[in-house]
């Protein structure tokens, strides 16, 4: 561990208030913030990702977004590749890097010392894999990779995708050794009930509706892609092309995203439960 430096994470389901609570800290710590958000660094995938504004960010530096266009190839790997530079910087300008988002796997990149398998992107087995469905994909790396099967979200596509791509170049994945930090890390993990954050996404949606999320994914390039291209996107562009296309109604389309946010709440609440013992819960149920 490097005691010289210090870095701080935000860290949470969606909807608990991750964004503002890591401004406030970059503020009172002359911090600079890295998200970690694996969908926020598209660009165009603004409104539905809630990806902060100018006026939110209160001067605060904010990295890692808008990194890549809709379309290209994104890996934890090179998340870490490109982030990882930031921090270092950050640190010899002698401020404090925050590192806040949803995304888990890149929050572990940058404060594990842990080996992410260095794969490229394969266009043409990831074409292939895109066509299958989710369970087929799920079945197909249980029959390759008994360990990471039972280790892996059986629902994140692009987690399934991923694996499968490694185990075509390295025959498995490769198994990790138990993580040690890399820097003194404190770390808050944002924990309202879920009653709470249902509330908080029923009426986030509702703002983000108002300000435009439904023409953000009607001129969207997202659309020239197919549904299961799509869903790496997030589960809101899913249910409002499928209110475009008039498979659903705008009734229909609002509880879906809810629904469907709330399961990927308890799946982002599994992930951070590896933070409990060195985390300071933060409660934001007000």
């Amino acid at each position: 561990m490097n005691k010289e430096n210090s870095i701080i994470v935000v860290a949470g389901p969606t909807a608990s208030g991750k964004s503002d609570f890591a401004v406030e800290l970059a503020v009172k710590n002359n911090g600079e913030i890295i998200s970690a958000d694996s969908r926020q660094i598209y660009k165009g995938l603004d409104i539905c990702t809630g990806k902060i504004t100018k006026e939110e960010t209160n001067g605060v530096p904010h990295y890692m977004l808008d990194i890549c266009s809709i379309g290209d190839e994104f890996s934890v790997s090179e998340y870490k590749k490109l982030a990882l530079p930031i921090l270092e910087d950050i640190f010899a300008r002698g401020k404090t890097p925050i590192i806040c988002g949803g995304t888990g796997q890149y929050i572990d990149a940058l404060i594990f010392n842990q080996d992410i398998p260095k794969v490229e992107p394969n266009k043409s087995l990831r074409e292939k894999l895109e066509k299958k469905s989710t369970d087929e994909l799920y079945n197909e790396l249980i029959l390759k990779d008994l360990r990471r099967g039972e280790q892996i979200d059986k629902n994140n596509r692009v987690r399934l995708i991923r694996a499968l791509e490694i185990i075509e170049s390295l025959g498995k994945v490769p198994k990790q050794n138990s993580p040690s930090l890399l820097y003194t890390t404190k770390i808050y993990l944002m924990s309202p009930t879920r009653e709470v954050l249902k509330k908080r996404i029923a009426k986030r949606l509702e703002s983000r509706l108002k300000i435009g999320m439904i023409n953000e994914v009607k001129n969207n390039p997202l659309n020239n892609h197919t549904p299961e291209i799509i869903k790496r996107f997030g589960l809101e562009y899913v249910a409002i092309t499928k209110y475009l296309n008039g498979e659903i109604n705008e009734e229909e389309m609002k509880q879906e995203i809810i629904t469907k946010s709330m399961q990927y709440v308890k799946r982002q609440e599994t992930w951070n439960k590896k933070y409990t013992p060195i985390a300071e819960i933060v409660n934001t149920n007000q």
